[in-house]
């Protein structure tokens, strides 16, 4: 009986495994870089290392990726991606798009970090000391929020 038991519930503890990992994994992240940018690679590595399976698309210009994200042209830095339906554009910590992600805020068309702050992912200086950010949220009306802050690539 006791063995049964023991079987049954290795069984059981089995069987939940793949549904568990299944719940947790990211969903695809669509990036979308010039092939010359070193920093791109940078954030690309680091969205990898968090856990997102990378469609990296290596174009001439993201300028046709952002009309189609509907990326505000004041909010541009060097890549742009999509994830869960939500846009991207630039240095944009994992941290950050997993609390988009989990949080799904109404009205959030993407989150943007605009220009290339010292220490945001793929941005990282040796002997520099990281910049404070702001992650901003924006929606399709032109309306902006700062969604998280961070230091380099720790939230504050």
């Amino acid at each position: 009986m006791m063995v049964r038991r023991t079987f049954l519930a290795a069984g059981l503890a089995g069987m939940t495994l793949p549904t568990r990992a299944w719940a947790e994994a990211l969903p695809r992240l669509q990036v979308w870089r010039d092939e010359n940018c070193g920093c791109c690679v940078g954030w690309v590595d680091h969205m990898r290392a968090a856990g997102f399976p990378i469609e990296d698309n290596v174009v001439r210009s993201v300028a046709a990726a952002r009309r189609m994200l509907g990326t505000p042209p004041d909010l541009l830095s060097c890549h742009a991606g999509l994830v869960g339906g939500y846009a991207l554009e630039g240095h944009v910590p994992a941290a950050a798009v997993t609390r988009l992600l989990a949080d799904r805020p109404a009205g959030v068309r993407g989150l943007a970090v605009p220009g290339m702050p010292v220490g945001s992912p793929g941005m990282e200086v040796p002997g520099r000391e990281p910049d404070t950010y702001d992650v901003l949220a924006f929606d399709s009306r032109g309306g902006r929020s700062v969604f998280m802050r961070f230091r380099g690539g720790t939230p504050t």
